[in-house]
């Protein structure tokens, strides 16, 4: 899992960078529910940035629902996706907004991309 894992210097926060990519794996279905996840430290290590960084990436997707921590055995994809309220979409895609345009990517080619993907 760390090999898909990359990092950038383009002004997107690195906890943000790894929080979503992480959360990419678990929505391609790369991460599978249940599948642990590597320590925090190995993530920082093999990241070289800090182990404040990855916790609190940790954090928000475990306050999302994506992962569940477990203290003393480590970190795991929850069970199930957690159920999103429609409101939700509207802050899903103004963040999705942001990191397109902080990226360079023109808004109309971002949705364009998005309706090829298959609904599920």
């Amino acid at each position: 899992m760390l090999e898909n894992l990359s990092l950038q210097n383009n002004g997107i926060p690195i906890y943000v960078q790894l929080r979503d990519q992480l959360a990419a794996l678990v929505g391609r279905g790369e991460l599978a529910p249940g599948a642990r996840l590597p320590t925090m430290r190995e993530v920082a290590v093999a990241l070289r940035i800090d182990l404040n960084t990855v916790q609190r990436a940790y954090g928000e997707l475990e306050r999302d629902g994506i992962l569940d921590l477990v203290r003393g055995r480590g970190t795991f994809v929850a069970a199930a996706p957690p159920t999103r309220k429609p409101a939700e979409a509207d802050d899903l895609a103004a963040r999705m907004a942001a990191q397109a345009k902080a990226q360079g990517v023109v808004l109309s080619d971002l949705i364009a991309a998005l309706r090829k993907l298959p609904a599920s």
